[in-house]
């Protein structure tokens, strides 16, 4: 293939594929979307197609495989513009200012004020601290108590690392109860689209594409479940084989035990993306090395000594709100109804109830300290805990202990715990509905709350049993009056031995106003990060969890942001007239009332024991019980003795990172209302619709015939059908929300949030879909990235337009670019260079000057385009010359966090890593530290020029 005398070939020194830029490849025009470098095969470029022939078309080119040639800025030809007003000129500029990414040294936030939530500061606040100078790389833990909005804080950080082209390929893993929650809200809330990926639909992919080819590049942006994942030999060598922009890890308290396949998942992602995002309202377990260690996925060289550090060595990666710290109080009134009390309702136990505690007492936890009949010391508590949930629990777990010692062939001295087993047997066998003094107290509850077959009140009923949740939800709707099918689409059970698909339906047909589901019957896989508090503000605990962590983690379901009602709590509490028994008041009660003072208190319980972990805080109870302490003797002994559940010393200084870190990363709010600092993004629309319906009428001049398109002035709706090129770009949308909304026959899109809103507040009224029918157009919506590009192929190649403008001399329109050696801009300038080399770094204000806008002229001058194009040589080197003289000034904001850095790489020691494994860790950050700053000369393009009239 013979070069274009108009382009010049790229080098590895100075070749640069900024977004926007036009490039030539296989003899066709491309526009760059995206540029990264890899390790092999030099820069890997996505594009679409500008030229006649590939026109709209996806690609992707490796400069190591393809001859990419950027087209020389030298060499532009200019063209006259006959749009009305030099509309097409504007709008080229403006897609061209829209598609180039914020530079590196942009620290403030761009586009925190344009989606579909308020505009709350403190959930502006990692995003902030994921883009401060004190971060090489976006990382960070999100670790805000339960119900602050650690879902839509994720979703604004990624919007801001879209924004700067660092957020193209997105992996999202989450537990699979909450998949379609997380990627219902990024979508509904920020327009960013992320393709679920079950393992039924990762098998699906596999099936459709090419053998060997990974499914992880099928789609740009997924979401899947960790369960999914963290397959080793299923998924591992598809994940070490691609890079990632940005990888988030929601509940990534369960990524911390060593060795652990979750583990190992987490450490297969860390090193193959730039940007990690870890959230977490429990961020770690108490033990100071394997907290130290999920620090380390996020910076290796964070914290120098595994077993003591402060808040403050961390705080750059790490940020934590509770309901009370200031920023969120004042920030949050009238945002989240004030949360209810706590209610204990206590029951009598009836008769067969007591027959129960007075076997348990007698036989399995005596009160004068003698032995138990059994030589499991916890068991005693398993039989306790087991029936205070329900006779059904009570009998699967006597019957599973039976089982066990049968097969085990036991010896003699089991033969009395066999005996006593075979009471307890005995004495449930005949235990209906009746004898259960909960069962009676719950329908009486559930009544009084209003549940029933006329109303649409709703609740959400906690067991930590299965067989107890099956069983309420077989016998509860009868008992409130719901007969046939409504008795039977009444209730729905969620536990963790279903599959992720059915405990996403449960979730969706909770939070649907219109389904018949009245009653959401949920084990302890609900408590956390699924959202409840839609349509529900009633919660009942069935049984107790003895863990002030669980109980919190279980409130929060409802009592979170954007509840309209004050959260109403209710505990069943079984009490027992029988001396010695261990009914409910001994501890779900005491916990229940230590559970509310922590909330109003410090605004979480999460801290209170010293534990930070419920299956530690439960072990360590039974075991102080044992001992015959009560509740709060266990909790104040653990918490001022500092001992764990198993009687090592805990990490008493790990209880820092259980208050408020972080409120104002970087203490530069831009004024009195506490708001992070707003970036300069330059602009010549006044608003992103202006630019739209301008787009609009020039690329689709007859758009009311072409694209049936209708628009509602009062309201702001935009409908018409979208374009076969449109509809291609579809595919990143979550399949189901395409198919249910029909969307590829006709878009419902509106700038107007109110109207958004309401109608994702339908969705969620309706019985069948809780997908919006109209989206709100945010700057990251496909429907805009599809017109920018309409608007930046409506030039050929290599041209730049001519304007007609206020200015004495012709002057040339210059976009200057500096990158690092991951080929990421890390200076951004928009020069306005006249014909004698003057450079003005404000373009915008310069046209605005020159009166360039909307309701300028276009007189139709004949310029001499040849005479013009003389100048851009001069321009073009008066335009490096100044980036040159002022690079070192632009580059030092970037250059002092870098050199900060690698100081303390200098002084790192960890006692972990020894001989070649520290030196290779060391260099490998010290490399990452120096690729990050600028390299090279920058790229120059040539956008427009203005010209004085011929008549001046």
């Amino acid at each position: 293939m013979t070069a274009d005398p108009t382009t010049a070939p790229a080098t590895s020194e100075d070749a640069q594929f900024p977004p926007g830029a036009q490039i030539l490849v296989r003899d066709e025009v491309w526009l760059v979307r995206n540029a990264t470098r890899t390790e092999h095969d030099g820069a890997r470029i996505e594009a679409v197609g500008a030229s006649d022939f590939v026109r709209d078309q996806e690609a992707v080119f490796f400069t190591a495989l393809d001859r990419v040639e950027l087209l020389d800025p030298r060499r532009t030809r200019l063209v006259r513009d006959d749009s009305p007003n030099f509309r097409r000129s504007r709008l080229f500029l403006e897609a061209v200012l829209r598609k180039t990414p914020l530079p590196q040294a942009e620290r403030g936030l761009a586009l925190a004020d344009s989606f579909l939530l308020d505009p709350l500061p403190y959930q502006q606040r990692p995003a902030q601290l994921a883009l401060s100078g004190r971060n090489l790389r976006p990382r960070l833990l999100i670790a805000d108590v339960v119900g602050l909005g650690k879902t839509l804080e994720i979703g604004l950080t990624l919007a801001e690392l879209i924004r700067r082209g660092r957020g193209e390929r997105i992996l999202v893993v989450t537990p699979q109860h909450v998949l379609e929650q997380f990627q219902h809200e990024l979508w509904t809330r920020f327009a960013i689209p992320l393709v679920r990926l079950d393992s039924v639909g990762i098998e699906r992919i596999q099936r459709e594409i090419p053998a060997g080819r990974n499914p992880f590049t099928y789609f740009k942006r997924v979401i899947v479940s960790i369960d999914t994942l963290k397959n080793p030999d299923q998924y591992k060598h598809h994940l070490e084989r691609i890079n990632w922009d940005a990888v988030v890890i929601d509940e990534s308290h369960n990524l911390i035990n060593k060795g652990s396949l979750r583990n190992q998942l987490a450490r297969t992602l860390a090193p193959h993306t730039d940007a990690l995002i870890l959230a977490s309202a429990t961020p770690h377990n108490g033990d100071a090395r394997s907290f130290a260690e999920l620090i380390t996925l996020l910076d290796p060289a964070a914290i120098r000594d595994p077993e003591h550090y402060r808040a403050e060595d961390i705080e750059h990666l790490f940020i934590r709100r509770t309901k009370v710290s200031p920023e969120v109080r004042d920030q949050m009134k009238g945002q989240w109804a004030e949360r209810g009390p706590s209610r204990s309702v206590r029951i009598e136990a009836t008769p067969a109830e007591e027959r129960i505690f007075e076997e348990l007492a007698e036989a399995w936890l005596p009160a004068d300290g003698s032995s138990s009949v059994s030589d499991v010391p916890l068991f005693p508590y398993t039989l306790l805990k087991s029936f205070l949930s329900s006779h059904q629990a009570l009998r699967s777990t006597v019957d599973t202990r039976i089982r066990t010692l049968e097969k085990k062939n036991a010896p003699r001295a089991t033969a009395a715990e066999l005996a006593a087993l075979q009471r307890l047997r005995d004495l449930v066998a005949d235990m209906a509905e009746v004898d259960s003094g909960k069962f009676g107290a719950l329908v009486e509850q559930l009544r009084e709350i209003g549940v029933g077959p006329k109303s649409d009140t709703r609740v959400v009923v906690f067991s930590e049993r299965v067989q107890t949740l099956d069983w309420l939800a077989r016998t509860v709707p009868a008992a409130l009056g719901f007969k046939g099918r409504a008795a039977t689409g009444a209730a729905r059970v969620m536990h963790g031995g279903l599959s992720d698909e059915q405990q996403m339906q449960c979730v969706e047909d909770f939070g649907l106003a219109e389904t018949p589901v009245r009653i959401l019957f949920t084990g302890d896989v609900a408590s956390e990060g699924v959202n409840l508090h839609r349509q529900c503000h009633q919660l009942v605990h069935y049984d107790v969890p003895w863990s002030l962590i669980r109980i919190e983690q279980r409130n929060g379901r409802i009592d979170r942001y954007g509840q309209a009602h004050q959260p109403q709590f209710r505990a069943l509490i079984l009490a027992s007239s029988i001396e010695g028994a261990k009914d409910d008041t001994l501890v779900a009660e005491r916990l229940l009332e230590r559970e509310a003072e922590a909330h109003r208190s410090l605004g979480t319980a999460e801290g209170v024991s010293g534990l930070y972990r419920a299956e530690a805080e439960e072990k360590s109870l039974i075991q102080d019980l044992l001992r015959g302490r009560t509740v709060d003797e266990s909790l104040e002994e653990r918490h001022s003795s500092g001992t764990d559940a198993d009687g090592g010393v805990s990490e008493d200084f790990l209880a820092d990172f259980f208050g408020s870190v972080g409120d104002d990363p970087d203490g530069d709010a831009e004024d009195g209302s506490g708001a992070p600092r707003r970036a300069d993004v330059p602009s010549l629309f006044s608003s992103t619709r202006e630019f739209l319906d301008e787009a609009l009428r020039e690329v689709y001049p007859d758009a009311h015939d072409r694209l049936d398109l209708s628009t509602d002035p009062e309201s702001g709706l935009l409908s018409f059908a979208p374009p076969s090129d449109l509809v291609h770009r579809l595919k990143a949308l979550p399949p189901e929300y395409v198919r249910e909304q029909r969307l590829r026959e006709r878009l419902l899109v509106t700038f107007n949030r109110r109207l958004a809103d309401h109608s994702l507040q339908r969705a969620r009224a309706s019985a069948t879909s809780s997908w919006p029918d109209i989206s709100l157009l945010t700057d990251l919506h496909p429907v805009l990235d599809w017109l920018t590009d309409k608007v930046l192929v409506r030039l050929d190649r290599q041209e730049a337009p001519v304007l007609t403008a206020d200015v004495d001399r012709p002057t040339c329109l210059v976009q200057g670019i500096y990158s690092n050696a991951l080929g990421r801009p890390t200076v951004v300038k928009w020069m306005a260079v006249t014909a004698d080399g003057e450079v003005d770094d404000d373009m915008v204000a310069v046209l605005r000057s020159a009166g360039v806008g909307p309701t300028m002229a276009n007189p139709g001058a004949a310029h001499d385009t040849r005479a013009l194009a003389d100048v851009i040589p001069t321009a073009l080197d008066a335009a490096e010359a100044f980036l040159d003289r002022h690079r070192e000034a632009w580059d030092e904001p970037l250059r002092a966090p870098i050199e900060e850095y690698k100081r303390r790489l200098g002084t790192w020691e960890q006692p972990t890593l020894t001989g070649d494994g520290f030196s290779a860790t060391r260099d490998r950050l010290a490399s990452l530290a120096d690729s990050l700053l600028t390299t090279g000369r920058p790229m120059l393009r040539v956008l427009a020029v203005l010209a004085p009239s011929p008549a001046a």
